[in-house]
């Protein structure tokens, strides 16, 4: 993306360095992955946006307060639009427009977002890979409820994804992906056998001491 230089390093030094408080997985990390699979969404579907109103959007879509998932998009939306900062780059509009797309990034969401940011953002910020929900997965399990066994946060894991990505599952998606149709097709394949599904989850993580 060319985004203008002040907001680059003014995002950079004062907002990215806000994730370093997020569980691991959901850090600086992420930012930059989203981002990368938004140009990915963006050349593949040759797309036409305003690359500040989307970074900005991405980069502020995730922002946790004391690691409280519940409504963290509509707390890192008003976070944003709260930012004195920013009103020397977009106007009125341009903010509503950020704003709206930080709140609508949700798989979840019953509707679809509210404009095109919204889209990719809700888009790019989906897993695109076995392994990252293996991953994020057992740390989100870990960190969420510490008491449980790995067992426990294996099958919680495979009922969460299930509901998510399995053939009825809720996680929607509004452009052409190649990578993620192949996800798709894979994890769904996995998700068809719960045994084979957890055993390929455990191995993963024990092989990777995570």
């Amino acid at each position: 993306m060319n985004i203008n230089s002040d907001l680059e390093k003014y995002i950079q030094t004062n907002i990215l360095p806000r994730y370093d408080n997020n569980y691991i997985g959901d850090g600086v990390d992420r930012v930059e992955y989203v981002i990368n699979r938004a140009d990915e969404i963006i050349t593949e579907n040759n797309l036409i946006i305003n690359a500040d109103i989307l970074y900005t959007a991405i980069c502020y879509h995730d922002i946790r307060f004391d690691n409280e998932e519940e409504k963290h998009e509509i707390k890192s939306a008003e976070f944003m639009y709260d930012d004195n900062f920013l009103n020397e780059y977009f106007n009125q509009e341009e903010l509503v427009i950020i704003k709206e797309a930080i709140e609508d990034q949700r798989a979840n969401l019953k509707s679809e977002p509210r404009n095109i940011y919204g889209k990719i953002l809700s888009s790019a910020s989906r897993n695109c890979s076995i392994e990252q929900c293996f991953e994020r997965s057992y740390i989100y399990g870990k960190n969420k409820n510490p008491e449980l066994s790995d067992e426990q946060i294996y099958e919680n894991a495979y009922d969460a994804l299930n509901k998510k990505f399995g053939n009825n599952g809720y996680a929607k998606f509004y452009f052409k992906d190649t990578k993620y149709d192949n996800f798709i097709t894979d994890i769904r394949y996995l998700l068809s056998n719960k045994n084979n599904f957890i055993k390929a989850h455990k191995d993963y993580i024990n092989k990777n001491h995570i």
